[in-house]
């Protein structure tokens, strides 16, 4: 383990690079490296940690701000907090096109090896390397609370306490249930986005229309293509992206603005390939995929003309120039039979503190099943608000977190 301190105003930064197996049941096997960054308050060097578990998969984790604000000051109050570069991204050993030379099958197998459960299992090794036997708490936000669940399955003794704010996920469910829920959602929300801005119902379809018969290439090269487009829906499940969405349409199409602004578009895929090509095996309790948003879509999506979230199909994987090195891979995981990520007898007789914030127009973790879940986790304390998007906890960390702290506390 290497560590580099860093003091910043109203922070210490304690920066990590942790070595653990690529494998966890092969240990002495190929090694890879996870990044952590300590944020501590200058005087709170010595409160207990607080591992910050970030939405995804494939994302790094949040970088603080100097001094810090938001969810992160309300925290520090009363923890250190650990944020974790996800195996695979940021500082930690980067996927990005998997294995060069490698086959498709080889960079499936590698590939198999970044979901929530070797997460945890990195978690643990990092929290025996910093504190021995003494737990922890967690904050995981989306799928960090995914991970939050598969934590509280395999690994509750390295857990004091649980946050989970928009992460409550089903356990032992089909992910053919989940993605017919969230198209059900996603229509919702793009009618209650037409009827605040009815005018761009109109724009919509015509920008869609053209897409069909036109290639209208992006700054970065990449062709804007219809369903690259419809994956604008992922702004209206944040609370600020319905005026982003309604900014973008209200400029002339294809113009330069209209085409620099609509780059945005789901780019992360690109960045962080993990995220696309990892997605659905987020929902893949001991269970296959094959490809289920696509399956389960409803056709009215392309007849309305809505748009769609967070629903990853193969054409994808040749949209986007940046996923392209994961196409094959991407189609053999698909049929992957992926092991179980949550233990439902453990969880009913869970004894970890556990406090969740349920977000009630929650465009990616439905709340009908969020609740089912928390009733399946023994003591969990359940916060539902209408005042929030899925993002609440980055639109108003301190009341969020605060909130779930005084549940617990």
């Amino acid at each position: 383990m290497t560590t580099v301190t860093h003091h910043v105003p109203g922070a210490t930064l304690v920066e990590r690079e942790h070595v653990v197996p690529l494998d966890h049941n092969k240990p002495d096997g190929p090694q890879i490296t996870v990044f952590t960054r300590e944020v501590a308050a200058p005087d709170g060097a010595d409160r207990p940690y607080l591992l910050f578990l970030q939405g995804g998969p494939g994302q790094e984790a949040t970088r603080p701000t100097a001094p810090p604000t938001l969810w992160m000051k309300r925290a520090l109050r009363d923890y250190r907090l650990l944020l974790l570069d996800q195996r695979g991204v940021g500082r930690s050993t980067p996927v990005g096109a998997t294995i060069p030379g490698a086959d498709a099958a080889a960079q499936a197998e590698y590939l198999t090896h970044f979901r929530a459960d070797s997460i945890v299992r990195d978690a643990e090794l990092i929290r025996a390397e910093l504190i021995g036997n003494e737990p922890w708490s967690v904050l995981g936000q989306s799928f960090g609370g995914f991970s939050s669940i598969t934590y509280l399955s395999i690994a509750p003794q390295g857990l004091r306490e649980a946050y989970i704010t928009g992460g409550l996920t089903p356990i032992g469910g089909s992910a053919d249930d989940v993605y017919a829920i969230t198209w059900q959602r996603v229509i919702a929300k793009s009618n209650a986005y037409f009827e605040r801005y009815p005018e761009d119902r109109s724009r919509a379809m015509e920008i869609f229309r053209r897409l069909e018969d036109e290639d209208v290439r992006l700054p970065g090269g990449d062709r804007l293509t219809v369903e690259r487009f419809r994956l604008g829906g992922l702004w209206l499940g944040m609370s600020d992206g319905w005026e982003k969405m309604h900014s973008l349409l209200e400029l002339p199409f294809p113009s330069t603005a209209f085409l620099w602004d609509a780059e945005p578009l789901a780019s992360n895929f690109a960045r962080n390939p993990l995220y696309a090509t990892l997605h659905e095996s987020s929902y893949a309790d001991g269970v296959a995929t094959r490809w289920s948003a696509a399956r389960t879509r409803p056709p009215e999506i392309s007849a309305e003309g809505y748009f769609a979230g967070e629903h990853m199909y193969r054409e994808m994987f040749q949209d986007y120039s940046g996923l392209r090195e994961h196409a094959a891979a991407a189609e053999i995981l698909a049929q992957h039979q992926w092991p179980r990520l949550y233990d439902a007898e453990v969880l009913r007789h869970n004894e970890v503190p556990v406090a969740a914030a349920v977000y009630t127009h929650d465009l990616y973790v439905d709340r009908d099943l969020s609740l089912e879940t928390a009733a399946a986790i023994r003591g969990t304390k359940v916060w539902e608000t209408d005042e929030f998007e899925h993002n609440g906890l980055r639109a108003d960390g301190e009341r969020v977190f605060g909130t779930l702290f005084d549940l617990l506390h």
